[in-house]
């Protein structure tokens, strides 16, 4: 919203700033909805960058799996909040961006392919997530068909996850880090709220993880499905 006469300050948002460096921000404190989009940016971010954290240590359990099926299970009982949590804040702003916020419009929605790409990420996410832990707690009878899910659905997962990470990757480097770094931290408000945000989600996987530790070892001593 413009005023006659008036200056109005739009803050850096994602692709306006390639060329700034944290020794550049701007220490100029964003205001108003766009401040308020940047915010959402920043956490999605910084959710982002720990799920690649966390990804790839789930990746080298499945090298081999069943010796490492303790630490598999952990580690995707710490991906299922921040899952849920950046499924959360993509969500925010997509629905935002189609009701016409001026703020998020002004962003602009990511490009095409990923737009189109992301029911299909969100969807076989969950079917990933629900299918292993339904393997821990299902009778020993349904757990071949559960198996099959599982593996099928990480395969259709991990096409869709490609592409999708490789889409946001520049935009998750130069977002993810700003809550923590001075000039940047400075220009949207709550920067300590978020950064709680995101280590409270991280920290709440590990009761869920220790919870389902205690059925590791029942289903190591079950009969193997398909063996």
């Amino acid at each position: 919203m413009a005023s006659s006469g008036a200056a109005v300050y739009v803050p850096p948002m994602a692709g306006s700033d390639a060329r700034e460096g944290p020794g550049r921000a701007r220490s100029v404190p964003a205001a108003g909805d766009d401040a308020g989009v940047e915010a959402n940016a920043r956490l999605t971010a910084a959710l982002g960058a720990v799920l690649l954290v966390l990804l790839a240590a789930e990746g080298v359990t499945i090298v081999e799996i069943r010796p490492l099926l303790t630490p598999h299970v952990f580690i995707g009982m710490l991906l299922l909040p921040a899952v849920l949590v950046k499924m959360a804040t993509t969500g925010y702003r997509f629905a935002r961006y189609y009701i016409g916020a001026p703020a998020y419009r002004r962003k602009g929605p990511p490009p095409l392919v990923l737009r189109l790409f992301g029911p299909f990420v969100v969807a076989s996410t969950l079917v990933v997530l629900a299918s292993g832990i339904a393997l821990l707690v299902v009778p020993e009878g349904l757990r071949r068909s559960i198996l099959f899910v599982h593996k099928a659905s990480f395969v259709l997962w991990f096409g869709l996850m490609t592409v999708h990470v490789l889409g946001h990757l520049l935009d998750t480097a130069r977002l993810a880090p700003r809550d923590w770094v001075g000039p940047w931290r400075r220009q949207v408000r709550r920067a300590t709220l978020r950064q709680w945000v995101l280590v409270s989600t991280v920290a709440a996987g590990i009761p869920l993880g220790l919870v389902l530790l205690d059925r590791v070892g029942p289903w190591l001593a079950g009969p193997r499905p398909g063996g």
